[in-house]
């Protein structure tokens, strides 16, 4: 632990344009309490925007933040880009460079949630392993394949910490306290935030679909899983219930129980989804990804799109997030009712 006049490690907390309001609260609150436990200024933080002295939040509150600047650098220890909404296709420049003065100092950066595309187009993830939200992994591999994406709530590489966001912001955050003050503190911030079991960082992020009570058996959860590596080229049915070695009936019966569709519906919004993800979070062109989402017919792709997400691909793509205050992003189950053969 250290003595009372030891200098606070100071992070330093910027804010994207519509930043999840959870993830912030899940990194500050842990430092605050630390303090409070430890009964010494452990920790400090500030807020950074690399636009304006506010920044607007998921929720649309407005944030009062410090500018950018220079005196930030050397003022912290560390810094941690919070993601928001479109930040995979957020460029700042100035942010960027100042992102490498950073890293050329020797000063911990950090990524939560979507903030991870950040340091990966400043190339200030080359060669590292990193964590991003399970929604943003398959756009981001196809743009940063030097970049070694693990499927983990956390990651930590040497001088570089990034995060799914959420919830696991706390668990990042408790194993930061432990590994620089020990699992006793660690252990009374946790209780302190009614977390007393915080998760093992190197815990797979969950399927979304396995969030929706009940959870699919094993069985059908493989299914799922060799469905969604296998987008590009689509299996037929008759061979997916073949390499789970399970008759086709079987499992049709079990998609229909479980998710009151066919498998066949299933594997098209699986497909959907990915489309959705790749036209928000890269600038493939429409028929590119049509073709990387296993789709033989640009005009049966843009149809079934628009079915699906009420408007076509190149549509949404103008539209979303830009024309919404609050964007929304409709899960898997909420649309599965809706699918035809």
């Amino acid at each position: 632990m250290p003595q009372s006049n030891s200098k606070p490690f100071r992070f330093i907390f910027v804010l994207l344009p519509r930043f999840n309001s959870l993830t912030l609260a899940g990194l500050i609150e842990p430092l605050r309490i630390a303090n409070y436990c430890a009964g010494a200024t452990l920790y400090e933080w500030g807020l950074l925007s690399p636009e304006n002295d506010s920044v607007i939040n998921s929720v649309g509150f407005s944030l009062p933040t410090a500018q950018l600047n220079n005196e930030a650098v050397l003022a912290c220890d560390a810094v941690i880009i919070c993601g928001g909404w479109n930040a995979e296709k957020y460029h700042n420049l100035r942010l960027f460079r100042w992102l490498k003065t950073l890293s050329r100092r020797g000063i911990k950066l950090g990524a939560v949630e979507t903030g991870t595309y950040i340091l990966a187009r400043a190339k200030l993830l080359t060669g590292y392993r990193a964590a991003i939200h399970w929604h943003c992994s398959s756009a981001f591999k196809e743009q940063y394949p030097d970049v070694e994406l693990c499927d983990q709530l956390v990651v930590f590489d040497r001088n570089r910490m990034t995060c799914a966001g959420g919830a696991a912001c706390l668990d990042m955050m408790l194993r930061d306290i432990e590994k620089h003050h020990g699992k006793n503190l660690a252990q009374e911030v946790s209780e302190q935030l009614i977390y007393s079991n915080p998760r093992n960082i190197e815990l797979p992020q969950k399927n979304p679909v396995a969030t929706d009570p009940p959870a699919p058996p094993v069985l059908l959860q493989s299914v799922i899983d060799f469905m969604n590596k296998n987008i590009e080229e689509p299996k037929s049915i008759p061979q997916v219930a073949a390499q789970a070695d399970v008759s086709q009936r079987k499992l049709e019966r079990l998609f229909k129980k479980h998710f009151d569709c066919s498998a066949t519906n299933y594997y098209r919004m699986v497909r959907l989804q990915q489309a959705r993800a790749l036209l928000t979070q890269t600038e493939m062109s429409v028929m590119d990804i049509c073709i990387a989402c296993g789709f033989t017919s640009s005009s049966y792709f843009s149809k079934s799109y628009a079915k699906q997400f009420g408007m076509r691909p190149r549509d949404h793509r103008t539209a979303w997030p830009e024309s919404d205050i609050v964007p929304s992003w409709p899960g898997l189950s909420s649309k599965l009712k809706t699918l035809t053969e």
